[in-house]
């Protein structure tokens, strides 16, 4: 019998309120819009466990293709938060998404134009990448490296 083996990740899923502050701030982080469409039925109750669901999905991409997020609006059921919206780095569970990107101080000076916070500050990890945590919309925390050469 043939053993199954994981093949790649496809996407991580990250449940929003408002589905465009996050669309904006991951297409100002270079993602590119995939598709959208809504959810519903029995089938989609199946699979997640919930009644009656009726959510709109956005699909983005970073642009070499491998990497996808999700972003999910719940209409029905609304969403729910069980803690504070801005938890501290070292909570338990998925704390950040890390990205590559060059011209790290480029990257992040657009997103605090566009209302995000610098979580602690941009650092330097020896002589091979440069670091930042950056807060954008509902909290979410995306972490920003930068290789040096």
């Amino acid at each position: 019998m043939t053993k199954g083996k994981l093949l790649r990740m496809d996407n991580v899923l990250i449940v929003v309120d408002d589905l465009d502050a996050m669309k904006a701030f991951f297409l100002e982080l270079g993602f590119e819009l995939e598709g959208e469409t809504i959810v519903e039925g029995p089938s989609v109750d199946r699979l997640i466990g919930l009644q009656n669901v009726r959510a709109t999905l956005v699909f983005m991409r970073t642009p070499d293709g491998q990497g996808r997020i999700e972003l999910d609006k719940f209409h029905t059921p609304k969403a729910i938060r069980t803690g504070p919206e801005t938890v501290p780095v070292n909570e338990l569970g998925i704390r950040r998404i890390m990205l590559a990107v060059d011209q790290i101080d480029d990257v992040v000076a657009r997103l605090l134009a566009h209302g995000a916070e610098l979580v602690g500050e941009v650092v330097q990890y020896e002589d091979t990448y440069r670091l930042a945590y950056i807060r954008g919309p509902e909290g979410l925390i995306v972490g920003l490296s930068e290789k040096l050469k």
